[in-house]
């Protein structure tokens, strides 16, 4: 029994050098969101379980993760400034800010890093900006489904609430629900809150709240994030709207699911975070270890709609959490 503990353990340290020899073994910088942001705790876990696949090839993963939002895009910077100082063979990052992010990016591309784009930015990004792919949603297209969704189920206002203005990916994903229910015959618009917003339950619930009182033609409400729709439910609620104003949301949680299951929540749009991170993860490190190509660009991951057809499934996966 001993001598074939020590025969596994001489074999698995003779494969670590022969990869180390032939150029395996990459170290990958992982640029994403605040520690208390169900969505990238979801991307976490597929980090966590790409880095399964990486280091037994004898590379690392580390997880830079912004502090707060209130320093939005120069903190994405100093992040990307700071996997550059590492030295790390490859940088997987959302694009958030263009016009910030891209002289960093293209100065990691220059020091010899390697780049795919995560969760933001786009196939053209990627091929403008030199990165190898991009895994996720078009955040477009998503907001365009949304749009549609709600012109289906009969609503004809809607209000696309962005917690985050002046993100690349989340403007889009609002123009795209308004010019969504413009084309089906419908109006909509978006109501920008300051990024501290974002998190505070309260100033999201009070501002739509406001809204709606204001403003009775709303019928429809969307918001950009999954803890986003936590509060506008209960703006909803305190505007005494809950049976006028279908609810949706860009993103899953727990209590959002469980509000599409209980009928007061219309729908959400899934991009499926778990699998952005873990393909965009291990797609980098088998290019960076072995030189691997993949034809397909972008890689998309969504957009998906979650309803009252599919949420058993859908909650399912929230159980193990990857949804």
């Amino acid at each position: 029994m001993l001598k074939r503990i020590l025969a596994k353990s001489m074999a698995t340290t003779a494969m670590i050098a022969v990869s180390a020899s032939i150029g395996f073994a990459a170290d990958i910088a992982v640029v994403g969101g605040k520690n208390d942001d169900a969505f990238w705790n979801i991307i976490k876990k597929g980090i966590d379980d790409a880095r399964l696949v990486v280091e037994a090839n004898g590379g690392s993963v580390n997880y830079l993760r912004l502090q707060t939002y209130d320093n939005f895009a120069p903190d994405v910077v100093q992040l990307i400034q700071t996997a550059i100082s590492q030295g790390v063979d490859g940088l997987v990052i959302p694009n958030w800010v263009p016009e910030a992010e891209d002289p960093a990016i293209k100065l990691a591309i220059e020091a010899g890093i390697t780049v795919i784009l995560m969760n933001a930015g786009g196939a053209d990004k990627a091929t403008e900006l030199g990165a190898i792919n991009y895994v996720g949603s078009d955040e477009y297209a998503a907001g365009v489904a949304g749009g549609e969704y709600f012109a289906k189920n009969g609503q004809t206002k809607i209000l696309c609430v962005n917690t985050v203005p002046g993100a690349a990916n989340l403007e889009a994903r609002c123009k795209g629900v308004i010019d969504g229910i413009t084309t089906a015959g419908g109006k909509g618009e978006q109501l920008p809150l300051p990024a501290t917003s974002f998190g505070d339950p309260t100033a999201v619930a009070e501002a739509i709240k406001a809204t709606l009182l204001k403003d009775g033609t709303i019928d429809g409400l969307i918001t950009i994030s999954a803890g986003d729709a936590d509060s506008a439910a209960i703006g909803v609620m305190q505007a005494s709207k809950i049976e006028s104003v279908k609810l949706g949301s860009f993103d899953l949680n727990g209590a959002g699911l469980e509000r599409i299951k209980g009928g007061t929540q219309l729908f959400a749009i899934d991009q499926q975070p778990y699998l952005q991170s873990l393909l965009a993860v291990t797609l980098l490190a088998s290019a960076i270890d072995f030189g691997t190509d993949l034809p397909t660009r972008p890689v998309l991951t969504g957009p998906g709609i979650v309803d009252a057809s599919n949420i058993d499934a859908v909650l399912a996966g929230v159980s193990a959490g990857a949804r």
